[in-house]
């Protein structure tokens, strides 16, 4: 495996990983690599530095600035997927099952489930996913 830093007509840089250069080439191609952030699937290979490991335990610092333009940018994502998604609380695994099973029209939701709740979705094959930062319940909100 490969990763890349791809850079959308937007500017937005992102990591993805391909089996090789030719499997990149094949995938945009086919207009399967677009931009997490945006979307857009004018996306082609970023300059990339070369992955030195630091001497001990001296990490790189990342600066505040740069991690809360990050942490923005991964909220207002969010935000965006979910904006045509129903908050449905602790019933989620229950509906989500519900509509893998085809007893209810399928929809957009998002809410919350237990570890095992989820394992066992996953494991029933229904098609989950975390969402990378907490949500609010609507009734918690102002």
């Amino acid at each position: 495996m490969i990763v890349f830093d791809l850079r959308c007509g937007q500017g937005h840089v992102f990591e993805a990983w391909f089996g090789s250069s030719a499997a990149f080439a094949e995938q945009k191609a086919s207009g399967l690599v677009a931009c997490p952030v945006c979307g857009s699937g004018e996306v082609d290979k970023a300059v990339m530095a070369p992955n030195v490991a630091a001497k001990g335990n001296q990490g790189a610092a990342i600066p505040p600035e740069a991690m809360k333009a990050a942490m923005a940018a991964l909220a207002a994502a969010q935000g965006k997927a979910l904006e045509n998604s129903t908050w449905v609380g602790t019933a989620f695994a229950d509906k989500a099952r519900s509509m893998h099973l085809g007893e209810v029209p399928v929809a957009q939701i998002h809410g919350q489930a237990t570890a095992d709740e989820a394992r066992a979705l996953i494991d029933e094959g229904v098609p989950v996913a975390p969402l990378p930062l907490p949500v609010v319940p609507p009734e918690a909100s102002n």
